[in-house]
């Protein structure tokens, strides 16, 4: 006779409580300016032999103590190694440009850096969304941005960069009828949230910012056609 088997319960796995509690590892925690110059390196599909670069504008801490370059890039501050569209921009590296050294892994002094001010500044955690670090934007990025679905786009520098508490990162703008004196700083009462306004923002580098300003209003429009597809 055969060996009578044990019952086992089965173990249900909540794949979706996994998910979040991976993805809360991703959050970021802290972030500290790029003052030093050093820059992101990508490729396109249209030129694979030639490399590109911009300039990293923060390092960012993630709950998971990983530290990761961060840009404005289309919609939003994005960690440089997500850029993964060979049409858009595909990551490679980053470059210190004095030395033309291109390293895949964040400087390591900036694990340090982070870190110790993550420690310093700890806060306590909250259920309710609050404001936890507020860092200036010294690159002249602009947003290209709209107010409503049917109001005309408005390109607007930023002036620094809000991090909440549920790691989300958005910029600053100015509303300039509410500006009191010059110039804008930041804690200044005319900055908002540039998602507490717009439904859309688009983020460019300065040049690319004034090469759209400097353009007719019909090129403006069809820009804004292009990245916002009309409702059907």
């Amino acid at each position: 006779m055969g060996a009578t088997l044990s019952p086992r319960s089965a173990q249900v796995i909540d794949l979706e409580t996994a998910r979040q509690r991976h993805e809360a590892q991703k959050c970021l925690v802290r972030l500290s300016p790029e003052l030093d110059g050093l820059e992101m390196v990508y490729q396109l599909d249209a030129d694979p032999e030639s490399f590109y670069s911009m300039p990293v504008l923060a390092w960012g801490l993630r709950e998971d103590g990983h530290v990761v370059g961060l840009i404005p890039w289309m919609e939003k501050l994005t960690p440089c190694h997500l850029l993964n569209s060979w049409e858009q921009g595909c990551f490679v590296g980053y470059r210190d440009p004095e030395t033309e050294e291109i390293f895949t892994d964040p400087p390591e002094h900036k694990w340090h850096e982070l870190s110790a001010s993550a420690e310093y500044f700890d806060y306590e955690a909250s259920q309710e969304l609050t404001l936890i670090q507020q860092i200036p934007d010294h690159q002249g990025t602009h947003a290209l941005c709209m107010e409503g679905h049917h109001q005309p786009w408005q390109m607007k520098l930023v002036y620094g960069w809000n991090l909440y508490s549920d790691g989300s990162v958005d910029a600053l703008v100015a509303d300039e009828s509410k500006a009191t004196m010059t110039p804008i700083l930041l804690k200044d009462a005319c900055l908002y949230s540039t998602r507490s306004r717009h439904p859309k923002v688009y983020f460019f580098q300065r040049h690319i910012a004034n090469q759209i300003v400097e353009e007719d209003p019909d090129t403006l429009e069809s820009l804004a056609l292009m990245v916002v597809p009309p409702a059907h």
